[in-house]
């Protein structure tokens, strides 16, 4: 997958990630780049801002929620820049909570981190299956691989969007279309400005800029690899997870003890 002369649609573009991956993919030639985020305003100087650098690039208002919203990218960014060539699922929230979360908590998070998935799909697919090639990239989390302490439904919900990812990825392989599922640690965003999520995240890796995920998604993009992992360690830490389901649970429970007491209060990430 070359961004070169390529039409992209970011959701969760505003900021963070989308941001970055925006500035990016219209640095390495995108031919045109459609922008969505709920914050209208802030997505539409970003389109204004690198149209005038010379990326063909549109900014809409949207809900990724809602299945219409969606499907109106797809015919938005047909309509003004030509047939998409990789849309790029990135919104995303977490719920801050445990299983107490009220259920309409964790409705939004599944779906924004879920939904907004399977509707991208519906969407673009048709066209991408018809022309016999496209790109589908998931923003998950590390926390779809392995855990986001002190957060239930963001760890149930990212598990499920890499879940779908692989369904993805085995249904639609052999008719070219490629899949890749996202799945950083700490990126600093509006996310990990809390100090409870910075701290979770910082006792286990690195935060990363999102100009740094953007570039571990541009390589993983060019090697068409599944999981795209800008913290390398995940990696392992999923290998041991999977070889010792037992011993991983206890070695996050005992971070976890030793987060709280340096905290000197129980984990809560609201």
């Amino acid at each position: 997958m070359q961004i070169h002369g390529s039409v992209v649609v970011i959701t969760g573009a505003a900021g963070g990630i989308g941001a970055a991956l925006a500035r990016r993919f219209a640095a390495d030639g995108a031919r045109g780049l459609l922008l969505a985020d709920l914050d209208a305003g802030r997505v539409e100087d970003l389109a204004l801002e690198l149209d005038r650098e010379g990326c063909h690039t549109v900014g809409v208002g949207s809900d990724v929620t809602r299945e219409t919203d969606v499907r109106a990218l797809v015919e938005t960014a047909e309509k003004h820049l030509g047939p998409v060539d990789l849309f790029c699922s990135n919104a995303g929230i977490g719920s801050g909570a445990g299983i107490e979360a009220p259920n309409e908590v964790w409705q939004s998070c599944w779906d924004v981190n879920v939904m907004a998935h399977v509707y991208a799909a519906r969407a673009v697919l048709p066209g991408m299956l018809k022309r016999g090639r496209g790109y589908l990239l998931h923003t998950a989390s590390a926390a779809g691989l392995l855990q986001m302490p002190g957060d239930a439904a963001y760890t149930a919900t990212k598990h499920a969007a890499v879940a779908f990812a692989e369904w993805l990825a085995v249904t639609y392989g052999n008719q070219g279309i490629k899949v890749s599922a996202l799945c950083p640690q700490g990126v600093s965003t509006a996310l990990t400005e809390n100090e409870s999520v910075r701290a979770v995240l910082s006792a286990f890796g690195e935060i990363l800029t999102p100009e740094q995920v953007a570039e571990s998604v541009v390589q993983g993009l060019a090697d068409e690899r599944f999981l795209i992992l800008p913290h390398p360690e995940v990696a392992a830490y999923e290998q041991g997870r999977a070889a010792d389901r037992d011993g991983w649970l206890s070695g996050v429970r005992h971070a976890v003890d030793q987060l709280e007491s340096k905290l000197q209060r129980p984990l809560n990430l609201s």
